[in-house]
Parts: C-alpha cells; sequence; structure tokens
C-alpha cells in the first residue's frame, strides 16, 4: 500500500489501518482461550501479509485482550516493534470497575498515567507511536490533561498524541494547553453516518493538518448489503433505503474501477482532502486483502458526489 503522513508527524502510515478492536473474538476476556489467542495473532498476520503498517487498539477493546494478543504477536514477530505503526486509547472505563462505580469516560491525570503503563504492558511494547483520548470526558480539564500527556510524553512512553470522538470546541480546548500538536482525530465516517463533513471535524483536520481516522468506515455492517445483495439488509428504513440507492451505484463505479464496491466504500472516504484513513477490522483474511485495493483507486470527483447523493438520498440546495 502507498503511504501517508500521519498528521505533522514524521511517521508514514498505510492508508488504511487495521482495526484490531475483534481479534480477540468477544469482550469477555474469561472466554479468551488458547485456540483464541492462536486466531487473533493469525489475524494480525493477515493484515501484516496484506501490507498495512498501521494497527489501531484501545485498552478496552477485547476486554483488554485485544492488546495482550497484539503482545503475544510481537513476542512471534519482534521486527514488528521497528516494522508496524501502533496506536492506541484510554479513557472508557466500565460499570464496577472497581466495584460499585458507574460507566464513565475519565480522562483525569491519574487515570491517563496508570492507563498507558498497562497498555504498553499488555502490547509488549517500550513506547506507543500514537495515543489517543477515547471517547470525551464531560469532566476534560485540558490543563490537567496536558500535564498527563507532557509528563508521560518526556518519559518516553508516547510518540504522538491524538483524540477520539471529540467535537472541534474540546478538540481546540485540550490543544490551548499543550505546546506539540495533537495529529489525529478518530472518528466515527461512513455512508451512513455524514456529520463530520457539516459539524467543523473535517474543516478542522484540514486546517490543524490533523489525521482523520474513520472508525466503522461499514456502519457495523450495515453497509455490507450495499456491496453484497446476498448479504443481510440492515433493520433500520432508512439504512435499507440508503442501501437500495447505493447498492447498484457502488456496482457500477466498482466495475469501472475494476475493483469490488467493498474497495469503492473505502476509496470514497480517502479521497477526502483532510487524507482520512479508514480503519479496516474484518477478521477474514480474503476481505483484509480485499480492503487494499481502495488504496489503487483515485475516485473522480463526479463519481464522489453520485454516491454521496445516493448516501444522503438527496442532492445538494
Amino acid at each position: 500500500m502507498k503511504t501517508q503522513t500521519l498528521g505533522t508527524t514524521d511517521i508514514q502510515v498505510t492508508r488504511l489501518c487495521y482495526g484490531a478492536m475483534r481479534i480477540a473474538g468477544g469482550w469477555d476476556k474469561a472466554k479468551v482461550d488458547a485456540a483464541a489467542i492462536e486466531r487473533g495473532i493469525r489475524i494480525l498476520e493477515s493484515a501484516v501479509d496484506a501490507g498495512y503498517n498501521f494497527i489501531d487498539h484501545a485498552d478496552i477493546y477485547g476486554d483488554t485482550m485485544s492488546e495482550a494478543i497484539y503482545g503475544m504477536a510481537v513476542e512471534r514477530h519482534p521486527d514488528w516493534r521497528d516494522k508496524l505503526i501502533v496506536g492506541t486509547k484510554c479513557g472508557i472505563r466500565f460499570e464496577d470497575e472497581p466495584p460499585g462505580t458507574p460507566h464513565r469516560y475519565d480522562f483525569s491525570g491519574e487515570h491517563i498515567r496508570w492507563s498507558i503503563d498497562e497498555s504498553l504492558k499488555r502490547l509488549n511494547l517500550e513506547r506507543i507511536d500514537l495515543y489517543q483520548l477515547h471517547r470525551p470526558d464531560w469532566l476534560a480539564d485540558p490543563e490537567e490533561i496536558a500535564s498527563a500527556m507532557l509528563d508521560i510524553h518526556k518519559a518516553g512512553k508516547v510518540r504522538y498524541f491524538g483524540v477520539s470522538n471529540f467535537r472541534p470546541s474540546l478538540v481546540a480546548a485540550v490543544q490551548s494547553a499543550l505546546p506539540f500538536p495533537l495529529v489525529s482525530n478518530q472518528v466515527q465516517i461512513h455512508l451512513l453516518r455524514l456529520n463530520t463533513f457539516e459539524d467543523g471535524t473535517l474543516d478542522q483536520c484540514l486546517e490543524k493538518k490533523m489525521t482523520p481516522l474513520a472508525w466503522s468506515p461499514f456502519a457495523g455492517g450495515r453497509l455490507a448489503a450495499a456491496c453484497d445483495d446476498k448479504a443481510k439488509l440492515p433493520q433500520s428504513e432508512y439504512d435499507i433505503a440508503a442501501v437500495a440507492r447505493l447498492r447498484p451505484l457502488l456496482a457500477d463505479v466498482a466495475n469501472a474501477y475494476g475493483v469490488t464496491p467493498l474497495a469503492i466504500v473505502l476509496a470514497w472516504l480517502m479521497r477526502h482532502p483532510s487524507k482520512i484513513i479508514p480503519i479496516y477490522g474484518s477478521n477474514r483474511p480474503e476481505a483484509i486483502l480485499e480492503a487494499t485495493k481502495a488504496d489503487s483507486v483515485d475516485l473522480d470527483r463526479d463519481n464522489w458526489y453520485r454516491i454521496l447523493f445516493a448516501a444522503r438520498g438527496i442532492k445538494l440546495e
């Protein structure tokens, strides 16, 4: 795959990121046995073999086991420490962790400092390339966040920082307290969720040269039926209508470019000038490889807008 610069950093990452959220096979680490671990390692190997050099994690994925499985894979493939770019996230805390506490988001300095050490241990790494604050803490204090980021940066535990699911105003507030730039905003962007094109998120990424990382580019599987008429239809009437409009168009555009509709869905995101990097998280090796063909598609403006209109159901005003 081709590479691009991650934000304002000196890091070159592939134009697709492999999302490791599902490699543990579930969200209960008590159920992740030796077979599940081996399966997860093989999935990661498939992504690396397909050409991905950028891997997305979060401390909560697989109930911490996604990071742990990656760490076991690194033990088997020590060259990955230098070969691959690893991002992970912190800040989501589940109910009863510890007992009696509610589900909440936590950007306290104490939690950020503790979380990075735990992720480093699980990932079997000495340093994280990209460390992102996960879902916005309603009690986020930019000065406290900046203090924690500075501490772990000076300690050599993190190269660069980003955020995830942040509204532009909170990005600006946190950035105002930092002496270095935030380099990414990981947000949900796909053909059934277009708000980032209108709410200032992508505009801010363009202005600040932050890289948008698009999680769930297939809408949690809801766009599968737009790419394959044998796939199960989504449940909502809005999504079904969008799929009906998108399916023939994606097929026609894919045929014109000599790829599959799956690749066109990703290429549509990658066409934006903010240089969106879709996070693709299939566990199927053939799909992991198929997605890389999006990198060869330079979608023209007319087809980009045709796909937009089909997704929206309306043309521009």
